[in-house]
C-alpha cells in the first residue's frame, strides 16, 4: 500500500510539463501575477512530445476565417518579446517557409493563396513575375529583427533558379511565406519554466490519478508521485496534458473531442551539402512517386508488403537545415501516415520512414539523389500529434466549475503555445478575451453553425 503523503493547496493545478502546460504557468504566474500554482508531469518537462517536432513556426495558416491567423500572430508577437528580453537565447530566425512546385496548375493557386492570405491577416502580397524586375528581398540565416511580413511568390522559373539554385531545375514557382522560422524548442521551454519558477511556479513529478469534482466544480486532485500519493487542495485545473488529454478529461468526467497520430522526424548528417545552410523550412507541394531502379520498382510491385512504396505520396515533404555554425545535420518530415492511433511509448516507427522522406526530398532537391546509392545513417524521432477534427486548439473553460483546458495542439504546439496560453490566462484570470477566443473555445462545438461549418471544412493547415 501506497503511503499518502501531507496534503498541499495551490490556487490552480496544471496538469502536463509539455510546452502548452509550461506556457500556461508561465502566463499565468509571471504575467498575470497567479500564485501557488503546481505543474504536475510523471515526467520530466518537455520529454514527451514536445521536444520531437521541427521546431518551426508561422503565421501562414488557410481559413476558414481569420482566427487561426490571429492567435499566431499573437503567440509570434510574444516569441519576439521573449527573444527580445533573453537575448534570443532560444536562436530564433526569420528565414520562412517556402513552398516549391513543379505543376503548371499550381502556380496561380500560389498567386490566389498569398492574396488570400493578405485578406487573413498574414501580411501583404507581393508577385514578383519576371526576372527583370526582381525586387525579392532573400531572408537571413539567423535573427528576426527588421524582417517583412507576408508572402513573396515568384512565377518566373529563371527568378526561382537564380534565388534557389538548390531546387528542381523543373521548379515552376516558390511561395515564400516571411513571419515564418524556427527556433530551440528545449530552449524555449526552459526559459519559460525558470522564468515561472523565479514566480513560484512548484514542479510535482507524479500522475494524477483523481479529480473530485463534487458539486459539479474542481475540488482534490490526488497525484500518484513518488514515494506515495499526494492530494492537492485546489479550487482550479488546466488539462495540459498533450497526448492525455483525453484520459484527464475523463477523470473530469468529460469526453474531449480529441484524438492522436503519431508524426515521425529525420535527422541525418548532409555530409555533401545538398541543403544549403541558409535554407528556409522547405516543402514540396506536389505529389511524388519515389524514385527507384527499373528493377527495384519490379521487386516493390510484386511485394504485397513493399508495393505501397512504388505507389503515389501525398505533397508535402519537407525539411530544414539543424543547427548552428558547421552543423551538417538535416531535419525531414513527412506527413503521409495519418491514421489515428492510441498514445503509447516508446513510441515505433516504420522502418523505412528515413529512406522514404530522402526519396521524396530528392525530388525536390536532386543534389541529395547521391545519398540513394548507399543510404546514410538517420536518426527517427517524433510523437504524437492530439487534434480536434478541424485541427484547431482548444483553450478555454470546460463545463466543470474550475476546470480549464490547453490541447489539441497538433504538429504546432511550439508555435502556438503562448497565443494559446495568453488566452486561457485571460479566461483564468478573468479579463476581456481576444476577439478570436470563441473559435478556440470547447464550447463551439454547441454551436450548430459550427457543425454545419465541420461538415464543409477545407485545408487543416497540416504539413
Amino acid at each position: 500500500m501506497r503511503r499518502v503523503v501531507s496534503a498541499q493547496t495551490a490556487e490552480i493545478v496544471i496538469c502536463g510539463a509539455g510546452i502548452a502546460g509550461i506556457a500556461t504557468a508561465y502566463h499565468l504566474a509571471v504575467r498575470r501575477g497567479v500564485q501557488r500554482i503546481v505543474l504536475v508531469d510523471e515526467r520530466p518537462p518537455l520529454s514527451l512530445t514536445s521536444d520531437k517536432s521541427a521546431e518551426c513556426y508561422r503565421n501562414w495558416w488557410p481559413g476558414p476565417g481569420h482566427d487561426m491567423v490571429q492567435l499566431m500572430n499573437r503567440s509570434i508577437d510574444l516569441l519576439e518579446e521573449l527573444a527580445r528580453e533573453s537575448g534570443n537565447l532560444f536562436r530564433m530566425n526569420r528565414r520562412g517557409y517556402l513552398f516549391a512546385t513543379a505543376d503548371p496548375a499550381q502556380v496561380p493557386l500560389f498567386v490566389e493563396r498569398a492574396h488570400e492570405a493578405a485578406m487573413r491577416g498574414v501580411g501583404p502580397a507581393r508577385i514578383y513575375t519576371s526576372a527583370s524586375h526582381d525586387d525579392y528581398r532573400p531572408a537571413p540565416a539567423e535573427g528576426f529583427e527588421d524582417q517583412p511580413t507576408g508572402v513573396d511568390v515568384l512565377t518566373d522559373p529563371a527568378l526561382v533558379r537564380r534565388h534557389f539554385p538548390h531546387l528542381a531545375s523543373d521548379t515552376l514557382a516558390v511561395l515564400h511565406a516571411r513571419r515564418c522560422g524556427w527556433f530551440s524548442a528545449q530552449q524555449l521551454g526552459m526559459y519559460l519554466l525558470e522564468r515561472a519558477r523565479e514566480h513560484g511556479v512548484r514542479f510535482l513529478e507524479g500522475r494524477v490519478e483523481r479529480i473530485d469534482t463534487t458539486g459539479g466544480r474542481v475540488g482534490d486532485v490526488q497525484v500518484s508521485a513518488r514515494g506515495g500519493s499526494v492530494t492537492i487542495a485546489t479550487r482550479r485545473l488546466v488539462n495540459a496534458a498533450g497526448p492525455y488529454v483525453a484520459r484527464v478529461g475523463r477523470l473530469l468526467g468529460l469526453e474531449i473531442p480529441v484524438f492522436c497520430e503519431r508524426h515521425a522526424k529525420v535527422a541525418f548528417n548532409d555530409v555533401l551539402g545538398a541543403v544549403p545552410r541558409s535554407a528556409a523550412v522547405t516543402i514540396w507541394t506536389d505529389p511524388i512517386r519515389l524514385p527507384w531502379s527499373d528493377e527495384e520498382r519490379a521487386e516493390l510491385a510484386a511485394s504485397e508488403e513493399h508495393k505501397r512504396l512504388v505507389e503515389e505520396f501525398p505533397a508535402g515533404v519537407h525539411g530544414r537545415p539543424e543547427g548552428a555554425g558547421e552543423s551538417p545535420v538535416v531535419l525531414l518530415i513527412w506527413t503521409y501516415d495519418i491514421e489515428p492511433v492510441e498514445p503509447k511509448f516508446p513510441l515505433e516507427f516504420d522502418p523505412a520512414y528515413g529512406e522514404i522522406c530522402l526519396r521524396g526530398m530528392s525530388r525536390m532537391i536532386p543534389a541529395l539523389a547521391p545519398y540513394l546509392n548507399r543510404l546514410p545513417r538517420v536518426y527517427v524521432d517524433g510523437g504524437y500529434y492530439t487534434k480536434t477534427r478541424e485541427n484547431r486548439l482548444l483553450s478555454g473553460p470546460l463545463p466543470v466549475e474550475g476546470a480549464y483546458m490547453l490541447g489539441g495542439l497538433s504538429g504546432y504546439g511550439l508555435m502556438s503555445s503562448n497565443g494559446a496560453a495568453d488566452l486561457l490566462a485571460d479566461h483564468v484570470a478573468g479579463r476581456p478575451l481576444p476577439a478570436y477566443a470563441p473559435a478556440f473555445a470547447l464550447s463551439r462545438y454547441d454551436d450548430p453553425k459550427y457543425r454545419e461549418l465541420l461538415e464543409q471544412w477545407g485545408d487543416s493547415g497540416q504539413l
